[in-house]
């Protein structure tokens, strides 16, 4: 390819007889979709190869550690370079995000709403359920394509910011160029928006719960806005989320499942494997996040499994039932978060506290509430970053926390070389692909 061009791989796969019951994908095989279950099975495709970069960009943040003695030389290869914040001259076996496939998503969720009116044999609430699909998909996309390849939205000019290109049409013959940021989180919101009319399913069957439904729509709008520091926005999207689903894993109790399967009762949308089997045997849990919990937190043995006094390991990733997008504990805390933002002190503890009760002892859980109720402003801000980096560990929260609040100074050691990543470094935003700027050497540039 010359340019930069969004290709449609259409020609679907058959039945894929290894999938697990949970992503059981069984796309028809028709090159051109005309029925309602054609599109379906288009938009399923997408839904199957979605990619886990939110967990592979766990590398670059200080949740894992690689050691020579437990890290393969295969995974070393993969990872290192991102690891280490190589982005200049990695290795040519580093592994490589997945730009082109959430393009080929955009423009399959792209095709479907062009579509939408034009589909057959699909009743008319199946329609707008799959159409408001399509527009949330196209919506997350561009969202995790701009917090990769984009600067954090609070540190620059978000209308003169160079973004990521934005896709809203199904057209192989266009040639991007990148919209600013402002405008990449405007169409966001409207696909949002959009995707709240239409969609009417507010919970899917367990098995089908990869799906969008109502509640996401709510919640990636406060994720959203969470980037974007509108606190008034995060914390009504956050109640939304919250008034429709409340519950969270009592993980005091040996019954509990892991609040990130897809069985889970807090288990909203459950797209994303983020830690991969691969990603999780690559890696070992950091000191740093080990040493954030604290006494009588179920959580550390409930994520971890420290198999001896200095390796610890990923119980959260590594495939069977891990699969979590959203779920509700997150939006307590960006409840909290914001309300406190807003100096509505009393309204962020009751958040934080809720979702600490079903993670800490009875007695120790008094214990930090009762520390919780004495914190200043500030330091209640700074003990919602640490509980997000305790409850969303590994979950593909910690690099987008790290970039958009302090993008602090990292340091890693492997043997006996030391990586630095300074305070505010242009390495927190990720460069495009190598392969999209040279087919496309304008893309960077500000459509005008």
């Amino acid at each position: 390819m010359k340019s930069f061009r969004l290709v449609l791989f259409l020609c679907l796969v058959g039945v894929m007889s290894s999938c697990d019951k949970f992503l059981d994908i069984r796309p028809t095989g028709r090159v051109i979709a005309e029925t309602g279950e054609e599109y379906r099975a288009l938009l399923t495709t997408e839904y199957k190869n979605f990619p886990e970069d939110r967990g592979l960009v766990s590398f670059r943040s200080d949740e894992m550690t690689l050691d020579a003695s437990t890290t393969s030389s295969e995974d070393l290869s993969a990872f290192f370079d991102l690891w280490a914040w190589n982005d200049q001259a990695p290795q040519a076996t580093t592994v490589s995000l997945g730009w082109r496939r959430y393009y080929h998503a955009i423009y399959i969720a792209n095709t479907l709403i062009a579509n939408r009116y034009t589909m057959t044999q699909i009743s008319e609430p199946d329609r707008r359920q799959l159409v408001g699909e399509a527009y949330m998909m196209r919506a997350y996309c561009h969202f995790l394509l701009a917090n990769l390849y984009a600067p954090p939205y609070t540190t620059v000019r978000p209308d003169t910011a160079r973004a990521v290109p934005l896709m809203l049409s199904a057209d192989v013959n266009l040639v991007p160029k990148s919209s600013s940021l402002a405008e990449v989180y405007t169409q966001v919101e409207r696909d949002i928006d959009s995707a709240a009319i239409l969609m009417n399913k507010v919970e899917w069957p367990t098995g089908l719960n990869y799906r969008f439904n109502t509640i996401s729509a709510k919640a990636l709008k406060a994720r959203l806005a969470l980037y974007q520091a509108d606190w008034t926005g995060a914390l009504a999207a956050a109640q939304q989320v919250i008034a429709a689903h409340p519950a969270l894993e009592d993980l005091t109790l040996s019954s509990a499942l892991l609040p990130t399967s897809y069985k889970s009762a807090e288990n909203i949308v459950a797209l994303e494997q983020v830690m991969t089997p691969t990603y999780a045997r690559a890696g070992r849990v950091s000191d740093e996040l080990l040493a954030l919990y604290r006494s009588g937190d179920r959580r550390k043995a409930h994520y971890f499994n420290a198999v001896s006094s200095t390796t610890t390991l990923l119980r959260k990733g590594g495939g069977g039932e891990q699969h979590s997008t959203f779920r509700s504990a997150e939006f307590y805390l960006i409840a909290a978060e914001a309300a406190a933002q807003l100096g509505s002190l009393a309204q962020a503890r009751d958040y934080l506290k809720t979702l600490m009760k079903k993670r800490y002892t009875a007695a120790f859980y008094t214990l930090h509430a009762t520390a919780v109720d004495a914190l200043s402003q500030a330091d209640l801000i700074n003990y919602i970053y640490d509980e997000r980096a305790r409850e969303l560990a590994f979950e593909g929260h910690r690099w987008f926390d790290l970039r958009r609040t302090t993008r602090p100074l990292l340091q890693k050691t492997y043997g006996t070389n030391t990586y630095t990543l300074a305070p505010n470094d242009r390495r927190y935003t990720l460069r495009f692909p190598t392969e999209a700027l040279e087919a496309n050497p304008g893309i960077e540039k500000l459509e005008h």
